[in-house]
Order: structure tokens, then sequence, then C-alpha cells
């Protein structure tokens, strides 16, 4: 059991690792979690409340609010007077689970790499800069719809918002160079939507899907909970697609669009088209997440072509919780999926179709994604500078203005612990690399994001990375 000076170190510690635009009280609870669910045992005392308060500079009622709630939930107990501990309850044991036995697809999908329950932390991939998104502007547009007048948008819909479609269509033309009728623009509630949909109507349980190794974990899981079997091909940005996979031709090929996720480097048009021609699948889906070059080049995606779609989210480029995306299918296509949505989801969220389509006619989101595209070039320049030279580490993906990168450690480092130490001595979130790697796949190295941090804050967190790798790397040797 720790002592309570040594537990207000660790306190402080983890206190001063969280993202500076959280507020006190989101970084206090966030700690406290931390501590209670990775470090502390059943019984550790916390310091005394006054200790906490002056140590962390925090008030007493942020304190107290955040010890209510922590005990509310059941981590903590208090007793007034005598001190605050961890509670940690048993759960009670039972002879028989209490809801039915789950199938053989979830059993796999829950031992098999998943979105972490870390969601914070100056290096989260995948996650946006949320801190300085418009959202005054949103709520404006927000409060502008909710008209009573517009109550047809609270109704279910067939095919999505057309103004919204007409929206996306001119987004795509400004930043692809992509033209395309609107009936090809199918409406969905972000990537992970389109990639089931898709899955759904195009290919049948046991068919087989080729993607690339690192994988995009999510794409994966869909695919394989819509009964898809996944085959991986690897990729070298410098030399294209090794060991080739044989024959029979796969009903889907995924690739992610313009960037690698999770590697962080720019896509090769030519390494995709290669290896369309060797496998000839029946469809080609493409998932273009991140808009922050403008660049179509890498995409292998063709409006004209008869069985290429292109996957679209706006949870990357402006806020996770919007939910919302989009498909370009083949015209012949597009009716059908329209039907299979409705049939099998339904569809609704006009409301924010609504919105979303003022915000792109305004202009906001081109503005928007001009600002936080050099925001994120530059928040990588920065990190690239400081992790490049560190001990282990082999190479940084080069800078773009991308909310992640990849970094590539020594083979004989093992990733996942580094990962492990990084969170649990450090607080500091990096994915392995390895997770996302297919067998036969080798690499080691860190995916981290950029959306979550930014100048001295960015800076320090940065040198406590480099320096937390050095040590690692040191206590390999």
């Amino acid at each position: 059991m720790e002592d309570r000076r040594r537990a207000l170190t660790r306190i402080e510690s983890g206190y001063h690792a969280q993202p500076d635009h959280l507020t006190k009280h989101q970084r206090l609870e966030q700690t406290l979690l931390w501590l209670i669910e990775r470090h502390w045992q059943k019984g550790q005392r916390l310091p005394g409340h006054r200790d906490l308060c002056a140590s962390l500079g925090v008030a007493r009622n942020t304190l107290a609010g955040v010890i209510e709630r922590l005990v509310q939930q059941g981590h903590l107990i208090t007793d007034h007077g005598r001190g605050t501990w961890v509670h940690k309850p048993t759960p009670p044991e039972v002879s028989a689970p209490a809801t039915g036995p789950i199938s053989r697809r979830a059993h796999r999908l829950l031992g098999d790499v998943g979105a972490s329950p870390v969601q914070s932390g100056a290096f989260v991939p995948g996650v946006p800069d949320i801190v300085h998104f418009p959202l005054a502007r949103w709520r404006q547009l927000y409060s502008r719809v909710t008209v009573p007048h517009n109550t047809l948008l609270l109704a279910y819909a067939s095919g999505g918002y057309g103004p919204l479609k007409r929206a996306i269509a001119g987004f795509l033309a400004r930043w692809r160079g992509i033209h395309c009728e609107l009936d090809q623009i199918v409406i969905t509630e972000g990537a992970h939507h389109g990639l089931q949909l898709c899955a759904l109507a195009l290919a049948d349980e046991g068919d087989r899907a080729v993607m690339d190794s690192p994988f995009y974990w999510g794409a994966r899981n869909v695919f394989q909970a819509c009964g898809l079997s996944v085959d991986h091909a690897i990729w070298d940005p410098r030399h294209g697609y090794r060991q080739p996979l044989p024959a029979p031709a796969p009903r889907l090929v995924y690739f992610t669009g313009s960037h690698h996720y999770p590697l962080g480097v720019q896509s090769v048009n030519a390494h995709k088209q290669a290896l369309i021609q060797h496998l000839a699948p029946e469809w080609v889906l493409e998932d273009d997440y991140e808009f922050g070059d403008g660049d179509r080049q890498p995409l292998a995606f063709d409006p004209r072509s008869g069985n290429r779609i292109l996957v679209g989210s706006f949870s990357k480029l402006m806020f996770p919780g919007l939910r919302l995306g989009y498909l370009v299918v083949p015209s012949a296509l597009s009716h059908t999926l329209n039907r299979v949505r409705t049939g099998v989801f339904r569809e609704g969220r006009l409301l924010d179709q609504a919105v979303l389509a003022a915000f792109i006619d305004a202009g906001d989101l081109d503005r928007w994604c001009h600002r936080i595209a050099a925001d994120y070039l530059s928040r990588q320049r920065e990190l690239h500078a400081l992790l490049a030279e560190t001990p282990g580490v082999i190479a940084v993906s080069p800078p773009a203005p991308n909310i992640s990168l990849s970094v590539e450690l020594c083979p004989t480092l093992d990733d996942e612990r580094l990962s492990h130490y990084l969170l649990n001595r450090h607080h500091l979130v990096a994915r392995p690399l390895s997770r996302v790697c297919a067998p036969g796949d080798t690499r080691r190295g860190l995916v981290l994001g950029v959306g979550m941090a930014e100048g001295e804050a960015l800076t320090r967190q940065g040198r406590r990375l480099a320096a937390a790798i050095r040590t690692f790397v040191e206590q390999q040797a």
C-alpha cells in the first residue's frame, strides 16, 4: 500500500500529464480514475483534501465535486473527518451468466483490436482537435434549422437530405477534384456505417475481403462482424505490396485514402492499382478520412468506374460525435444501397444533415479544413523534431497536415510493452503498431495523434514522451 506522500506525487504527475485544454475537474477525475484502475489497491488512502488542493492548485469545491462523483460510481468511499479510500467493490459471484450465450462473432470481436477505453491524452490517435472547432457557429446554424416549419426534419427519410448531397458534391470537387452526380452520393452515419452497408449489400457471409497490413482495425472489425473472411496484403510505402496474395479473386479490396492509416504517410496510387490488377476484386472500397492537403493523386477511386466506392466521414474533419458520412458509388448501385439502408437501419438525423449542409454551403468547413490542416502540420513538425533522434526510433513518418503519425521502432523493441509502460508509468497514450500488423509483418512502432495537444503543451508532452522512450530503451539494454 502506498503512503500518502507517494500517492500525492503520483496524483501530481498524472494531473499535469493531462491535456491542458481540459478543465481542472476533468483532469483531476481522469487522473484519479487512472490510478484507481491501474495502480491502487482496495483500501488505498488518498492524501488529505487540503494537501491535494494546495499541491494541484484546485479549489476545495472542485475536489469535493470529483470525490462525490467517484463515490457515487463506487470507486471511492469517504468518512467525514477520517479520510477517503479506494473502494473497488467485488462483483457478486453468479452460477450462470446474467444473459444468454453470445455469438462466436462477438467473441472474436471482443478478443481483437478495438477502440481503447482511454480516449484522452496528448497523443491519442484518430481524435481531431475539438477544442478549436467553431462550435458557436455550429450551434447558431442548428438553431436556425430547428424552427416550427421544419418539422419534416424530424421524420424518417429516404436517400439522404438533398441539399447535403449537393454540398458534399461541391466539397469533393473543390478538395479532391472528384466530379460526381448527386445520385451517386449515399448519406451514412459515419465511415463504419458506410463500410457495414457495403459489406451487407455487396458480399455474402464467408466471402473474402483484402486490406492492408498495417490495417485500420475498425474496418476489419466491421468486415468480420458481417461474416467476411479477411486477408492482408503487406504494404511498404517505398516498394509497394509484398507477398501478393494468390487467387481466388476477393469480393472486396479495402484501402485507406490519400493518407495511409495507421502509418501516417501518403498512400501511393500506383501500388493500389497494381494490387487491384493482381487480385481483380469485384469491388474496391477506399476510405478517404482526411482532407488536410487537398490532394487526390493517391486515390484509386474513379467516379466513372463501375466497381469503385469512396467512403467518407466528417468525424475526423469536424468532431467524432457528429456521426455523419457518405458513400460515392456507381450510379447503378445507389438505388440498391439506399433500399438496403432503409430496410435494415432506417434513416434519420435530418436535423444534423441540414446543419451540416448549411455549414458547408457557407464556406465554414473549407475555412476550418484550411486552418486545422496548417495547425496539424505545425504540430507534426514539432513532434517529429522531438522524436526523430530518440534512441530506439528508426524513423518518424514525414510531417503532414493530418491528425495521426507513426514512429518506427527497432525490431528488437516490444512495442506493446512500451505502450503499456508509457501509459502506466507516464500516463501517455501511444498505440502499438504491431497490434495492427498481420502475421508476417514484423514492424514495430507507435501510432500517435496530434489532435489533443498544441503549443507549449505539445512541446512539454513530446519531451516527456522522448524521455520515457529513452528510459525504456536503456532498461532493455
